[in-house]
Formats: C-alpha cells, sequence, structure tokens
C-alpha cells in the first residue's frame, strides 16, 4: 500500500512539474511583453510557475485526477482535462490582472490543448507503471451477515487492485481466521458485528495488514465527530444537528450566487428547450413532482418533462414509449434536471445534498430503514455523495451511509469538490458495475468452493 501511494505522488509532482514548464515557456515566449510583465522577468517567473503548479495541484487534486490505479483511465483523464480547463482559465485572467488589459486569448487556448495532450501521455505512461510495478492484493473476505458476501462481486470489477483469494464466515471463530491470514496480504471485514469486528481489527493492526472495512451508520456518524482534549481521556463530541448556523449561511450564499449566475448564462439553453417541449406535442413544458427536503419538509421539484402528459397512468416498457423524442435527448444530458435551478434559489435545495426522495419511496424506505430519515438533517441537492459515488443499483442502506459521510464531513471545499466531480459524472453513463443479473450469495460461496 505504502509503495501505492508513493507512486502516485512521484507521478504527480513530475506531471505537474512538466505543465509548469510549459506554461512557462508560453507566457514567455507567446504572451510576455516588457511593458506589462517586464518585473516578473526575473525571480518572478518563479513566482508565476509556482502559482500555477499549485492551482494544477489544489483542482486536479479536487477532481480526483491524481487517483491512478483507484480510478479508470478515463475518468482520471477527464478529470484531468476539466482541472486543466478551470486552472488555465482563471490563469488567463490572472494574467489579464497583472497586465490591466485582456491579453490574446490564443496563447492559452494553445497551452490548453498542448496540457490535454500531455495530460494524456502522461495519464497512460504513469497507469502503465504503476500497474507494472504494483500489483493486486491477495484478499480473505470475512462475513458476518451471508448476503455482504456480494461486495465480492463488486470488488471483482476492480481485479487490477483487488483479488478476493477466499471468503470466510466470522462464525468460524476469531483464531482460525488470524490463522488464515498468514496466507494473505490482507482482509475485508464485511458486516461482522462490532465486538467481532474490533478483535480482528487490533489483529491487524498489531500485524501491519492490510484492513478493509464496510462502515457501519454508527461509524460514519463518529467519524464527523470532533475530538475534545479537556481531559487525560480522550472524548469525541458527536454532531447531531446536521450543518452549524455558520455553514448554512456560507452555504446558501453561495447556492444563490452560482445559481443566479448559471441562470443567466444557461437561460438560452433552456429556452431553446422550452420551445422543442412545448413544439413536440404543445403540452407543458415543466414536470412537478412532490421531493422531500429538510426536516421532511414536502415541496415540489421542477423538471422539464421528458414523458407524455399521463405517463404516471401508463406502465413502463423495455424501451418505455413513454419518453418524448426531446425527452430522451435531454435525459441523456441530464438537461432536464436544469430548472431545479430555480428550486434552489428559492431555498427548497440546495446545490450539493442528499438527493430529495419522493415521498412515497421516503415512506417505504424509512419503514425498512428507520435510519433514512437521518439524511434530512441537511436539504436535498441537486447532486450528491451518493449521485458521484453511487451506481444505479447501489442499495437504499448504502445510499444512506454515502450521504451521511458528505453530512458528517461537511466543509465548503468539499461542496466545492462535489460540484466539479459533477461535471465528470454528467458525461458517464450511469452504470451497474456488472451487476445487470442478479447473483445470489450462495452462487458467490458456491463458485468459490469450486475454484478451491
Amino acid at each position: 500500500m505504502k509503495n501505492k501511494n508513493t507512486i502516485r505522488k512521484i507521478e504527480s509532482v513530475i506531471e505537474l512539474a512538466i505543465m509548469a514548464v510549459a506554461y512557462y515557456f508560453v507566457w514567455k515566449y507567446m504572451i510576455f511583453d516588457r511593458e506589462y510583465f517586464f518585473p516578473f522577468l526575473g525571480r518572478g517567473k518563479y513566482v508565476l510557475m509556482g502559482i500555477y503548479f499549485i492551482l494544477m495541484l489544489v483542482i486536479i487534486h479536487l477532481c480526483e485526477g491524481f487517483k491512478y490505479g483507484i480510478l479508470k483511465i478515463a475518468d482520471v483523464l477527464f478529470s484531468q482535462w476539466i482541472a486543466i480547463f478551470i486552472v488555465n482559465a482563471v490563469t488567463y485572467l490572472q494574467l489579464c490582472l497583472m497586465a490591466n488589459i485582456m491579453i490574446p486569448v490564443n496563447p492559452m487556448l494553445l497551452l490548453t490543448v498542448g496540457d490535454f495532450l500531455l495530460s494524456g501521455i502522461s495519464v497512460y505512461i504513469f497507469f502503465a507503471i504503476y500497474e507494472r510495478h504494483s500489483k493486486a492484493s491477495k484478499l480473505l473476505m470475512v462475513y458476518g451477515n451471508k448476503e455482504s458476501v456480494g461486495l465480492k462481486l463488486k470488488m471483482d470489477t476492480r481485479a487490477d487492485s483487488y483479488n478476493i483469494k477466499n471468503i470466510v464466515s466470522i462464525d468460524e471463530g476469531i483464531d482460525k481466521i488470524c490463522q488464515m491470514l498468514a496466507d494473505y496480504d490482507g482482509i475485508v471485514i464485511s458486516d461482522v458485528s462490532a465486538e467481532q469486528r474490533n478483535d480482528l481489527l487490533k489483529y491487524c493492526y498489531m500485524h501491519e495488514i492490510e484492513t478493509y472495512i464496510t462502515p457501519k451508520i454508527s461509524d460514519v456518524i463518529i467519524s464527523g465527530g470532533e475530538g475534545i482534549h479537556q481531559f487525560d481521556t480522550p472524548l469525541v463530541m458527536i454532531n447531531t444537528t446536521g450543518l452549524t448556523p455558520e455553514q448554512e449561511i456560507v452555504k446558501r450564499f453561495f447556492d444563490v450566487i452560482l445559481c443566479v449566475i448559471a441562470a443567466v448564462v444557461l437561460s438560452p439553453l433552456m429556452l431553446i428547450v422550452a420551445l422543442a417541449i412545448k413544439l413536440e406535442d404543445h403540452g407543458p413544458v415543466f414536470y412537478k413532482q412532490a421531493r422531500v427536503t429538510k426536516d421532511g419538509k414536502v415541496f415540489d421539484i421542477l423538471k422539464f418533462r421528458s414523458m407524455v402528459e399521463d405517463a404516471e397512468q401508463r406502465p413502463a416498457t423495455d424501451d418505455d414509449d413513454r419518453i418524448t423524442k426531446v425527452g430522451h435527448v435531454i435525459r441523456a444530458t441530464r438537461i432536464d434536471e436544469l430548472p431545479q435551478i430555480f428550486n434552489i434559489i428559492k431555498g427548497d435545495m440546495s446545490i450539493v445534498g442528499p438527493r430529495p426522495e419522493r415521498t412515497e419511496h421516503v415512506e417505504k424506505y424509512t419503514a425498512a430503514i428507520p435510519e433514512f430519515e437521518f439524511r434530512n438533517k441537511v436539504k436535498g441537492g441537486l447532486t450528491g455523495y451518493a449521485q458521484i459515488y453511487g451506481k444505479y443499483n447501489t442499495s437504499a442502506y448504502d445510499k444512506i451511509k454515502l450521504d451521511l459521510m458528505y453530512i458528517e464531513n461537511y466543509s465548503f471545499l468539499l461542496d466545492l469538490k462535489l460540484i466539479l466531480m459533477t461535471i465528470r459524472i454528467v458525461f458517464k453513463k450511469e452504470s451497474t458495475e456488472g451487476f445487470d443479473k442478479v447473483v445470489s450469495a450462495d452462487d458467490i460461496l458456491a463458485d468459490l468452493e469450486k475454484q478451491k
């Protein structure tokens, strides 16, 4: 694990250094004008390169563009391209402010194209180096509830990083499992009782065994706690209220500012979509649906209508003929969600937060999982943890944990990160990660027995 992280860090620094040098040459030979930039010709050029390096580091990190070997190569590449575009746009405005004029934009466009090429070449080379010098960990999975072995199927989709060679029930006993660990690089502990999990965790910690754990909801809540060091006994104060008043004010301020700007910029696109919907079947442009947000408040979420008017009275089919021609386009591009900008400005929603569910779904999920109500400590969001890290078929219980991870670890930087990552998600088709057909826990265990 240490070796993998070291390789990633070295690769990241090399790539950033190359981009900073490329920026310097574009600035020096294509942008530089003695009248405006002469003071920066000496040591000042290193300041410019340093600022560019740091901006790239921060934005690419927020977009998760350095996760070689963790994310898929296309995800890493697209994340870096989003970051490069943002950094070069900010850098162009920075240079304009320094020169006190609008400098020609062509050199920065050329730099952006060059950075895209450098990024593409670097990512492919770094992935090849990473894969050559790292191998998938040989893992033992220990499960409590038999249904939790389904995690193996998810981890098998990343065979380059995880290699679950055996599965064993916690009922086999801690002593036997600890003996078995001698033949493995690490352990995956899935849905095991707290007491037994603690015993295993302490053993692995003592013997430096790579350990992966599926967190329980209580673990997620504790992760957002604040350490109290007023006594010689450590205390953790648990956040039970959601966001603080100051966080809510800052979050609301940026919600309004960003959405007002987005509404102005996107208004031509929204007008075109509205006109296309109206011309197709002369029906209403918007579709309203009751959703639940903070403290159980019900509001009408706005979407561009993508189905025929009586869609809810007609059964769904495999190709779903209820979807209109315009609807197919705006659903595929997620444009149907744009009117929710006005829900955010109004205060019903936030840009980032748990996705607001339909009232009937909330009742059903809460009856099955009482902790589902924990999501309502913050406003529902246009995007969120579960939308970015979840899949089409992610279970309701796992979505709750993802949403609570956001609530308990909230920060403005986290919001910024999730907004940037949403740009990447918008251009990806929703994935089921190989779960198109149902595979039971018994099937998984039986298949593993055959391999032995």
